[in-house]
Protein backbone atom coordinates (compact mmCIF):
# COMPACT_ATOMS: atom_id res chain seq x y z
CA UNK A 1 0.00 0.00 0.00
CA UNK A 2 1.18 3.28 -1.02
CA UNK A 3 1.77 5.96 2.00
CA UNK A 4 1.92 9.44 1.30
CA UNK A 5 1.83 11.94 4.08
CA UNK A 6 -0.24 14.68 3.02
CA UNK A 7 -0.14 18.11 4.08
CA UNK A 8 -1.32 19.65 7.50
CA UNK A 9 -0.35 22.99 8.08
CA UNK A 10 -1.05 24.05 4.42
CA UNK A 11 -3.28 27.37 4.90
CA UNK A 12 -1.98 27.97 8.06
CA UNK A 13 1.99 28.37 7.53
CA UNK A 14 1.73 29.09 4.22
CA UNK A 15 -0.67 28.94 1.56
CA UNK A 16 -2.89 26.08 0.90
CA UNK A 17 -3.46 27.08 -2.83
CA UNK A 18 -0.65 26.15 -5.35
CA UNK A 19 -0.59 29.49 -7.64
CA UNK A 20 -0.28 31.41 -4.32
CA UNK A 21 2.15 29.50 -2.86
CA UNK A 22 4.15 29.65 -5.73
CA UNK A 23 4.15 33.05 -5.70
CA UNK A 24 4.98 33.79 -2.16
CA UNK A 25 8.04 31.30 -2.19
CA UNK A 26 9.32 33.10 -5.63
CA UNK A 27 9.09 36.53 -3.66
CA UNK A 28 10.52 35.20 -0.82
CA UNK A 29 13.77 33.92 -2.53
CA UNK A 30 13.84 37.29 -4.79
CA UNK A 31 13.89 39.77 -1.55
CA UNK A 32 17.04 37.18 0.15
CA UNK A 33 19.63 36.80 -2.21
CA UNK A 34 22.96 37.17 -1.41
CA UNK A 35 26.36 37.23 -2.97
CA UNK A 36 27.55 34.11 -1.15
CA UNK A 37 28.23 31.23 -3.58
CA UNK A 38 28.92 28.08 -2.03
CA UNK A 39 30.15 24.92 -3.87
CA UNK A 40 30.65 22.28 -1.34
CA UNK A 41 27.62 22.19 0.97
CA UNK A 42 26.86 19.66 3.72
CA UNK A 43 23.95 21.53 5.34
CA UNK A 44 22.10 24.18 5.96
CA UNK A 45 19.69 25.83 9.03
CA UNK A 46 16.47 27.16 8.51
CA UNK A 47 13.58 27.59 11.02
CA UNK A 48 10.20 26.38 10.07
CA UNK A 49 7.56 29.21 11.35
CA UNK A 50 4.35 30.45 9.34
CA UNK A 51 6.24 31.87 5.98
CA UNK A 52 4.99 35.45 7.07
CA UNK A 53 7.15 35.29 9.77
CA UNK A 54 10.10 33.37 8.56
CA UNK A 55 9.90 32.78 5.42
CA UNK A 56 12.67 35.66 4.17
CA UNK A 57 15.07 33.97 6.22
CA UNK A 58 14.79 30.54 5.36
CA UNK A 59 14.61 32.33 1.46
CA UNK A 60 18.31 32.77 2.52
CA UNK A 61 19.33 29.19 2.97
CA UNK A 62 17.22 27.60 0.55
CA UNK A 63 18.93 30.49 -2.29
CA UNK A 64 22.60 28.33 -1.83
CA UNK A 65 20.85 25.46 -2.95
CA UNK A 66 19.79 26.64 -6.21
CA UNK A 67 20.47 25.02 -8.98
CA UNK A 68 22.52 22.92 -7.48
CA UNK A 69 21.67 19.75 -8.45
CA UNK A 70 21.48 18.01 -4.86
CA UNK A 71 19.22 15.11 -5.85
CA UNK A 72 18.87 13.65 -2.24
CA UNK A 73 17.51 15.68 1.11
CA UNK A 74 17.77 14.44 4.81
CA UNK A 75 15.30 16.87 6.46
CA UNK A 76 16.20 16.62 10.77
CA UNK A 77 13.26 18.57 12.90
CA UNK A 78 12.36 18.25 15.95
CA UNK A 79 8.96 16.96 17.25
CA UNK A 80 6.55 19.40 18.67
CA UNK A 81 3.57 17.56 19.30
CA UNK A 82 4.66 14.18 20.62
CA UNK A 83 7.30 12.73 23.05
CA UNK A 84 8.98 9.66 22.17
CA UNK A 85 12.36 7.64 22.59
CA UNK A 86 13.92 7.89 19.56
CA UNK A 87 13.90 8.85 16.02
CA UNK A 88 11.26 8.73 12.96
CA UNK A 89 11.63 8.34 9.58
CA UNK A 90 8.59 8.09 7.94
CA UNK A 91 7.44 5.12 6.76
CA UNK A 92 5.78 5.99 3.83
CA UNK A 93 6.62 6.67 0.05
CA UNK A 94 6.28 10.07 -0.44
CA UNK A 95 5.18 13.45 1.26
CA UNK A 96 2.55 15.62 -0.68
CA UNK A 97 2.42 19.38 -0.56
CA UNK A 98 0.36 21.91 -2.88
CA UNK A 99 3.28 22.05 -5.28
CA UNK A 100 3.09 18.22 -5.90
CA UNK A 101 4.12 15.03 -4.44
CA UNK A 102 7.92 14.13 -3.29
CA UNK A 103 9.22 10.66 -3.19
CA UNK A 104 10.91 9.00 0.12
CA UNK A 105 14.19 7.90 -0.13
CA UNK A 106 13.30 4.28 1.43
CA UNK A 107 17.08 3.23 0.24
CA UNK A 108 18.66 5.64 2.49
CA UNK A 109 16.08 5.79 5.33
CA UNK A 110 16.75 2.02 5.67
CA UNK A 111 20.65 2.36 5.51
CA UNK A 112 20.28 4.80 8.49
CA UNK A 113 18.36 2.50 10.51
CA UNK A 114 20.42 -0.16 9.82
CA UNK A 115 22.26 -1.74 13.30
CA UNK A 116 20.17 1.07 14.95
CA UNK A 117 17.83 1.17 18.23
CA UNK A 118 17.38 4.44 18.42
CA UNK A 119 16.25 4.95 14.70
CA UNK A 120 13.38 3.25 12.88
CA UNK A 121 10.51 3.80 10.16
CA UNK A 122 7.25 4.77 11.32
CA UNK A 123 4.62 7.28 10.96
CA UNK A 124 5.30 8.01 14.93
CA UNK A 125 5.73 12.07 15.35
CA UNK A 126 5.10 12.66 11.60
CA UNK A 127 0.99 12.98 11.35
CA UNK A 128 0.82 17.09 12.77
CA UNK A 129 4.45 17.69 12.75
CA UNK A 130 4.93 21.25 10.29
CA UNK A 131 8.85 21.32 10.80
CA UNK A 132 9.65 19.01 7.97
CA UNK A 133 6.27 20.07 5.64
CA UNK A 134 7.71 23.53 5.75
CA UNK A 135 10.62 22.96 4.24
CA UNK A 136 9.45 21.38 1.10
CA UNK A 137 8.13 24.01 -0.95
CA UNK A 138 11.09 25.73 -0.87
CA UNK A 139 12.89 22.50 -1.52
CA UNK A 140 10.55 21.94 -4.85
CA UNK A 141 11.15 25.39 -6.02
CA UNK A 142 15.04 25.53 -5.87
CA UNK A 143 15.73 21.50 -6.86
CA UNK A 144 14.39 19.45 -9.38
CA UNK A 145 13.99 15.92 -9.56
CA UNK A 146 15.15 15.30 -5.58
CA UNK A 147 13.88 12.83 -2.96
CA UNK A 148 13.65 13.53 1.03
CA UNK A 149 14.37 11.41 4.11
CA UNK A 150 12.25 12.85 6.42
CA UNK A 151 13.55 12.52 10.25
CA UNK A 152 11.78 13.35 13.14
CA UNK A 153 13.57 13.48 16.73
CA UNK A 154 11.18 12.15 19.72
CA UNK A 155 14.26 13.02 22.05
CA UNK A 156 16.95 15.39 21.49
CA UNK A 157 19.27 13.77 24.00
CA UNK A 158 23.44 13.36 23.64
CA UNK A 159 23.21 9.92 22.84
CA UNK A 160 20.19 10.27 20.34
CA UNK A 161 22.04 13.30 18.73
CA UNK A 162 25.15 11.34 18.57
CA UNK A 163 24.23 8.38 17.00
CA UNK A 164 22.24 10.43 14.54
CA UNK A 165 25.26 11.92 13.90
CA UNK A 166 27.40 8.95 13.20
CA UNK A 167 25.04 7.47 10.75
CA UNK A 168 24.39 10.66 8.63
CA UNK A 169 28.33 10.93 8.22
CA UNK A 170 28.13 7.17 6.94
CA UNK A 171 25.70 7.77 4.22
CA UNK A 172 26.04 10.73 3.00
CA UNK A 173 27.49 11.57 -0.44
CA UNK A 174 28.12 14.43 -2.66
CA UNK A 175 24.28 14.07 -4.16
CA UNK A 176 22.97 14.39 -1.11
CA UNK A 177 22.21 17.45 1.57
CA UNK A 178 21.05 17.85 5.05
CA UNK A 179 18.35 20.31 6.32
CA UNK A 180 18.11 20.74 10.27
CA UNK A 181 14.89 22.67 10.63
CA UNK A 182 14.75 24.54 13.37
CA UNK A 183 13.31 28.46 15.42
CA UNK A 184 15.28 29.73 18.20
CA UNK A 185 14.29 31.38 21.67
CA UNK A 186 10.30 31.59 22.25
CA UNK A 187 8.36 34.51 23.89
CA UNK A 188 10.66 36.72 25.30
CA UNK A 189 11.11 40.23 25.04
CA UNK A 190 12.87 41.19 21.37
CA UNK A 191 16.09 42.55 23.30
CA UNK A 192 16.10 39.09 25.20
CA UNK A 193 15.62 37.09 22.09
CA UNK A 194 18.99 39.29 21.12
CA UNK A 195 20.98 37.90 23.79
CA UNK A 196 19.61 34.22 23.66
CA UNK A 197 19.74 33.90 19.84
CA UNK A 198 23.16 35.49 19.36
CA UNK A 199 24.86 32.37 21.90
CA UNK A 200 23.40 30.15 18.82
CA UNK A 201 24.63 32.45 16.47
CA UNK A 202 28.37 32.47 17.59
CA UNK A 203 28.31 28.11 18.73
CA UNK A 204 27.50 27.65 14.99
CA UNK A 205 29.82 30.44 13.58
CA UNK A 206 32.35 29.04 15.79
CA UNK A 207 31.87 25.71 14.65
CA UNK A 208 31.29 24.78 18.33
CA UNK A 209 28.96 22.16 18.22
CA UNK A 210 29.64 21.06 21.79
CA UNK A 211 29.62 24.42 23.48
CA UNK A 212 25.85 24.85 21.76
CA UNK A 213 24.82 21.29 23.02
CA UNK A 214 25.95 21.94 26.54
CA UNK A 215 24.25 25.54 26.28
CA UNK A 216 21.11 23.97 25.10
CA UNK A 217 21.55 21.58 28.03
CA UNK A 218 21.55 24.47 30.33
CA UNK A 219 19.12 26.56 29.07
CA UNK A 220 21.99 28.76 28.45
CA UNK A 221 19.74 29.44 24.84
CA UNK A 222 16.90 27.95 22.82
CA UNK A 223 16.29 26.43 19.85
CA UNK A 224 13.20 23.71 19.24
CA UNK A 225 15.58 22.22 16.76
CA UNK A 226 18.94 22.38 18.55
CA UNK A 227 19.67 18.35 18.13
CA UNK A 228 18.96 18.92 14.16
CA UNK A 229 21.45 21.20 14.50
CA UNK A 230 23.81 19.48 16.69
CA UNK A 231 23.29 15.91 15.20
CA UNK A 232 24.15 18.06 11.25
CA UNK A 233 27.30 20.16 12.49
CA UNK A 234 28.40 16.87 14.11
CA UNK A 235 28.40 14.46 11.05
CA UNK A 236 29.32 17.33 8.83
CA UNK A 237 32.54 17.44 11.68
CA UNK A 238 33.17 13.75 11.04
CA UNK A 239 34.10 14.23 7.62
CA UNK A 240 35.92 17.36 7.51
CA UNK A 241 33.18 19.95 6.39
CA UNK A 242 33.82 22.37 9.34
CA UNK A 243 33.11 25.71 8.19
CA UNK A 244 29.92 27.33 8.76
CA UNK A 245 28.36 30.76 8.14
CA UNK A 246 25.59 32.44 8.66
CA UNK A 247 23.14 34.04 6.15
CA UNK A 248 20.38 36.12 8.40
CA UNK A 249 18.66 36.04 11.74
CA UNK A 250 15.78 38.02 12.35
CA UNK A 251 12.30 37.43 15.05
CA UNK A 252 8.75 37.62 14.35
CA UNK A 253 8.74 41.01 15.67
CA UNK A 254 10.45 42.11 12.71
CA UNK A 255 6.96 40.96 11.00
CA UNK A 256 4.30 41.53 13.41
CA UNK A 257 5.97 44.67 15.12
CA UNK A 258 5.08 43.23 18.37
CA UNK A 259 8.52 42.88 20.41
CA UNK A 260 6.97 42.27 23.54
CA UNK A 261 6.70 37.73 23.01
CA UNK A 262 8.94 36.81 19.87
CA UNK A 263 9.91 34.42 18.21
CA UNK A 264 13.97 34.03 17.28
CA UNK A 265 14.80 32.96 13.40
CA UNK A 266 18.27 31.99 11.96
CA UNK A 267 19.53 30.53 8.65
CA UNK A 268 23.27 29.30 8.28
CA UNK A 269 25.12 27.09 6.03
CA UNK A 270 27.78 23.94 6.68
CA UNK A 271 30.46 23.19 4.34
CA UNK A 272 33.99 21.88 3.59
CA UNK A 273 36.84 22.96 1.15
Amino acid sequence: MNTVRKPVVAGVFYPAEQKKLQDEIDLLLSLSKSEINLTKIFGIVVPHAGYIYSGRTAAFGFNLLKDKGYKNVIIISPSHREYFPGISIYDGQAFETPLGSIPINNQLAEKLTIGSNTIFKSTTGHKQEHAVEVQIPFLQTVLKDFTIVPVVMGDQGRSFVDELAVKISEIIDDNTIVVASSDLSHYHTKYEANQLDSIVEKRILDFDFDRLQYDLESNTCEACGGGPIVAMMKAAFRLKKNKSIILNRSDSGDTSGDNNEVVGYLSAAVYGD
